[in-house]
């Protein structure tokens, strides 16, 4: 059952009951203190809690299963023991997961949240760009990804390679997990509102959108960028076959095994049916310390077409008090189901959701310098050769407003 809202270990997080927001660093990092998020007998690392979100690491156990499931009303260990076809040791050099079969993985982390807080999960930035499918399941649940108030147990990650071999183990983190108390979803007046005084979207040149032209509809459109400048090149390609991909590595593999290069067709392209692309957006995106982003699937009565994997943006992609650079671009991972599809330069395809932050985090995203994404000057992923970022801005620029030197200071990697 869940903790009541008196029990000892909650008084510091009942601050935030009556309101509504997604919970920043510090929350979270109350929350584990508090017991709200365990690591089931292991410590949760420090680096592993971003300005909006917790990274979540895989166990020790690895299931490959006959299908994907939900366990309604059910446990998830009671329908996992009729599904499981082999089971795999997740310690030393892990195992290798071999595209188009579904894993089950219990995660390390266990929750045990209070009634007044949600959370939602999503896969990491780097998860999806490798085409790696996830979604996270909980007992007696109906959907995946979202998790009820006032849930308590375990956590587990499904998940499908779509295009590449990979190698996982215990530890790695594919996705990650934001919780939020109350209704935080922002409405589109909102979002004009803080765009008008700081700017959420920018063209590629870095100039902010108009208050008349800025995209919206229940979030906030984003379109591709089809003509890549002077190369002509607009993304990649996953090959029909490549090696395996050692995810647990920090090396950078070289591209060319694993992708073919993208070239516009004169201000479009056509997705090849069941193809896997990574795209660049036309816009750029900023993401300031009081809000976090989410995207959105694109509607299939749009076209047969899913336009991301990996949704989650943290508050400070993009951003920079001090205006050394305007937005970054999104990279898209894009494919087209059951027929081949032209898309166009400019042409929307996805869309971003905002939601309020309960407090501006005490670190924003690409605060240490670390982030794989800071600034992106193309789609590829974090595991492979590329261009080198500029440069970001200084640290004392990013966020001297809601620093406090009382408060630990984390390295972030939020890819």
């Amino acid at each position: 059952m869940p903790h009541a809202l008196s029990t000892p270990n909650r008084l510091r997080l009942m601050k935030i009951t009556g309101r509504d927001g997604v919970l920043a660093s510090q929350h979270l990092l109350e929350a584990i203190d508090e017991g709200v998020i365990t690591g089931g007998g292991y410590t949760i690392p420090p680096q592993n809690v971003q300005p909006a979100s917790l990274d979540l690491r895989l166990g020790e156990t690895a299931y490959r299963v006959q299908c994907s499931f939900l366990p309604g009303a059910h446990q998830v260990e009671r329908k996992l023991k009729d599904l499981i076809i082999d089971e795999f040791d997740l310690h030393k050099e892990g195992i290798v997961l071999e595209p188009m079969r579904p894993y089950l993985i219990p995660l390390k982390e266990r929750l045990e949240l209070p009634e007044y807080i949600s959370a939602r999960a999503n896969p990491k930035s780097s998860t999806g760009r490798l085409d790696v499918f996830t979604r996270v399941i909980t007992d007696g649940s109906y959907q995946f990804d979202d998790i009820r108030a006032g849930y308590v147990g375990g956590l587990y990650l499904e998940v499908v390679p779509l295009s590449f071999p990979i190698r996982v183990k215990e530890g790695l983190a594919l996705n990650q997990l934001r919780l939020s108390v109350g209704q935080p979803t922002m409405r589109d007046e909102e979002i004009q509102a803080i765009h008008q005084e700081t700017p959420i979207l920018f063209t590629g040149d870095g100039v902010p959108f108009s208050k008349e032209d800025l995209p919206l509809d229940n979030g906030l459109f984003l379109s591709l960028d089809l003509q890549g400048g002077r190369s002509r090149r607009v993304g990649y390609r996953a090959r029909d076959t490549a090696p395996l991909l050692d995810m647990t590595k920090t090396s950078r593999e070289d591209p060319d095994r694993y992708w073919e290069p993208v070239n516009s067709e004169g201000d479009h392209i056509i997705l090849k049916q069941e193809r896997f692309y990574l795209l660049m957006s036309n816009e750029a995106v900023a993401i300031p310390p009081g809000i976090a982003s989410e995207m959105t699937a694109y509607d299939p009565t749009n076209g047969e077409l899913r336009t991301h994997y990996a949704g989650f943006f943290d508050p400070g992609f993009g951003y920079d008090q001090a205006e050394t650079f305007h937005g970054s671009k999104a990279a898209l991972e894009v494919r087209a189901h059951d027929v081949s599809f032209m898309i166009d330069h400019g042409q929307r395809v996805c869309k971003l959701t905002f939601e309020k932050m309960l407090e501006p985090p005490l670190m924003l995203y690409g605060y240490s310098g670390r982030s794989s994404y800071q600034q992106q000057l193309g789609p590829l992923g974090k595991h492979f050769s590329q261009p080198a970022a500029v440069p970001t801005a200084p640290e004392a620029a990013i966020v001297p407003a809601v620093r406090d030197e009382n408060q630990l200071e984390l390295p972030i990697d939020a890819d």
